[in-house]
C-alpha cells in the first residue's frame, strides 16, 4: 500500500482543493484499449466541428491555477499547468499525442474536463507521497529527460516520495523515474481542482470517466480523495 498525503501547510494555503486519487492493479498496458481510442478521435471530432473547446487560462478552472502557481513564485505562462498546457497544445494541432493506452486515457479526461491529471507508476514509488512545499534540496529528473537533474525553487509544491521529486510546480511535469509506460502494471492517477465547492462535482465525474476507461484492462480499480478534511489516504 501506498500512502497520499496533503500537508498541513499545502492544506492551509488551498483550503477548498480535492484530488481524485483513481488507482488501477494488474493494468495490462500492452492490449488494445478501443474504448480510450475512440475518446480520443471523439474529442477530436468535436474540435475540428467547432462543437467544443479546451478551456483556456481565462476559464476559471485554468486561472485558479494560473493564480496558485503565481502564489509560490512560478510563471504560469512560462511554466504553465499541465492542463493548460494539454488544452492549447490540441487546440494548435487538432490531436493529442498518442503514448500508451494508460497515459492516453487521463490525457483524454483531463482536457475534456478542463482539470490537470497525471499518474504515477507505483512499482517506482519509495515510501509514501507527500503534497508538499519543496525545501530546494530535493532532487527531480523530468519525464524522457533521465540525464537531467533538477532542484525545485524553495516553496515550490511537489509531489515527492521518500527518493525525491515527482511532479514539480504541482502538476506542471512528472518524474522520469515513475513514468507510467506500457508495462506499468500498478499506477495511482490524480485528477485535482482548487475550487472543490465549485467543481467537486466535475471532479468526481471526470474520475469515474477516468476509472471506466480502466476497468476493462485491470484486474482492480478504486477511487479515493484526498482533501483538507481528508488529507490522508492509504492507496
Amino acid at each position: 500500500m501506498t500512502v497520499f498525503r496533503i500537508s498541513p501547510a499545502v492544506a492551509d494555503a488551498f483550503p477548498d482543493t480535492l484530488i481524485a486519487v483513481v488507482t488501477a492493479t494488474g493494468l495490462h498496458g500492452r492490449e488494445p484499449w478501443p474504448d480510450t481510442s475512440a475518446a480520443l478521435e471523439d474529442l477530436e471530432r468535436q474540435l475540428a466541428d467547432g462543437a467544443w473547446r479546451p478551456a483556456d487560462e481565462q476559464d476559471p478552472r485554468i486561472d485558479a491555477w494560473h493564480t496558485a502557481y503565481r502564489s509560490f513564485g512560478t510563471n504560469p505562462r512560462r511554466i504553465r499547468p499541465s492542463v493548460d498546457a494539454l488544452g492549447r497544445r490540441l487546440a494548435k494541432k487538432g490531436g493529442l499525442p498518442r503514448v500508451n493506452p494508460a497515459v492516453d486515457s487521463y490525457n483524454v479526461v483531463s482536457v475534456r474536463h478542463g482539470l490537470p491529471a497525471g499518474a504515477f507508476d507505483l512499482g517506482h514509488v519509495t515510501g509514501e507521497v507527500d503534497i508538499r512545499h519543496a525545501d530546494g534540496n530535493e532532487e527531480f529528473t523530468p519525464l524522457g529527460e533521465p540525464g537531467t537533474v533538477e532542484n525545485p525553487r524553495p516553496g515550490e509544491i511537489v509531489y515527492a516520495d521518500a527518493t525525491g521529486v515527482l511532479t514539480r510546480h504541482w502538476n506542471h511535469r512528472d518524474a522520469h523515474r515513475t513514468r507510467v509506460t506500457e508495462d506499468s502494471s500498478r499506477v495511482a492517477f490524480v485528477l485535482e481542482t482548487l475550487h472543490a465547492t465549485r467543481d467537486g462535482h466535475l471532479l468526481k465525474v471526470a474520475a469515474d470517466e477516468l476509472q471506466g476507461l480502466l476497468v476493462p484492462h485491470a484486474d482492480r480499480t478504486a477511487v479515493h480523495h484526498l482533501s483538507p478534511a481528508q488529507p490522508v489516504v492509504e492507496v
